[in-house]
């Protein structure tokens, strides 16, 4: 199921070396969710005031440039996006919706957008090829295209996002589409729930992006369970969120940290989120060292409520490999060695004695390639 399956959904893309631009026409009540770094690229501030209102009828998106830190000019491109857009869908500007991915600090070309926005909108379309244009688009440094579905719910989802992802939400673009029928209010309030269990929860190299945008649309066709749309919602951004930890920038192995036990579900999200951010855990990870030293000194200085009573496991989907219990260390590091060589999922799992709170993370280890990509990044 693509995102052109969700009745009203109509999109093309194209890309050219670095520079992308993409295109939906969609009207509908429309939900977003931005980044928390208080760099704001321009986009996300015209995205934010144009919807509002709850309600959108088309969105552009240019790669290769995050036109972020561009002062007034910046503004001023990101409108002008917008009006380019709304001449083509045939609406007014602040009914469009806009997003940019890229490197800070420049200046949009803006004439490449004026040439090529109006052959993006000749070819629009629904089917599958036309899906894959538009994904492919929004893309920069990402190795895949990123994108899932609900049935169950009528969802669809493409996303792009691969480094400079840190909870507060990740370094990423998405765009979520359904034709199930909602008011703004209820998407935003189950957008927001969906994205507190994804992709706050995801960390790849504790960089939080001036761009990030999740805009949730309802082209509100069809009846759909309010329940059943918030359980499936979230499992799309999860899933989304594993996508984007396993792309990585160089990733090899994605993992989760599962605390139980702690003080507070607070406490357990906090030391969940500090072992999947930790550099040397990350590159222990990638060197297949079961150096659980580190993670249990991730612990200690995550703020939580700790003690030496921690419990520590490895685990895949068929193993479970105990490292340390109730701070007893077991010296079962040969095997959590094989574990790590054989797995490019697991769970780091850590029990605690404090008290009734759980949390979780999402993350993936640091290799060689994550390094040489991102000090060649604007060259």
């Amino acid at each position: 199921m693509e995102i052109t399956d969700i009745a009203g959904v109509y999109c093309n893309g194209v890309k050219e070396g670095k520079f992308g631009l993409g295109l939906v026409k969609c009207s509908g009540t429309v939900a977003g969710v931005f980044t928390r770094n208080k760099i704001k690229a321009a986009p996300v501030i015209v995205c934010t005031e144009n919807i509002a209102d709850g309600y959108v009828k088309g969105i552009i998106v240019n790669s290769g440039n995050a036109n972020a830190f561009t002062g007034e000019q910046g503004i001023e491109d990101a409108r002008e996006m917008c009006r380019i857009a709304a001449g083509l869908f045939g609406c007014n500007e602040w009914e469009v919706a806009v997003a940019s991915t890229g490197v800070i600090g420049r200046r949009l070309d803006m004439e490449w957008i004026r040439v090529k926005a109006p052959e993006v909108y000749a070819g629009l379309g629904n089917t599958k090829a036309h899906a894959d244009n538009f994904a492919r688009s929004i893309i920069t440094t990402d190795r895949f295209v990123k994108k899932t579905c609900s049935e169950k719910a009528r969802i669809a989802a493409v996303a792009k996002g691969a480094g400079m992802i840190a909870p507060n939400m990740a370094t990423m673009l998405c765009f979520i589409f359904t034709s199930a029928k909602f008011d703004s209010g209820e998407l935003y309030e189950m957008l927001r729930k969906a994205v507190g269990k994804s992709f706050n929860r995801l960390t790849v190299d504790g960089d939080t992006s001036t761009n990030d945008t999740v805009l949730l649309v309802s082209t509100g066709r069809e009846r759909v369970d309010a329940g059943i749309f918030e359980d499936e919602l979230e499992k799309v951004c999860y899933s989304l969120a594993k996508q984007m930890a396993r792309d990585g920038e160089g990733t090899t192995r994605v993992f989760e940290v599962a605390v139980d036990g702690a003080a507070s579900d607070e406490d357990a999200d906090r030391i969940a989120r500090t072992v999947a951010s930790s550099l040397l855990v990350k590159t222990a990870i990638f060197g297949c060292d079961p150096n659980w030293g580190r993670i249990v000194a991730a612990v200690g200085y995550s703020g939580a409520d700790v003690d030496e009573r921690i419990t520590l496991s490895f685990e895949n989907q068929t193993d479970r490999v105990l490292l340390v219990d109730c701070g007893r260390p077991v010296g079962n590091e040969r095997e959590a060695r094989e574990l790590l060589k054989n797995s490019e999922e697991f769970v780091i799992k850590i029990e605690l004695e404090k008290g009734k709170g759980k949390g979780f993370a999402i993350g993936c280890d640091l290799s060689y390639d994550y390094v040489k990509l991102n000090s060649e990044y604007t060259t």
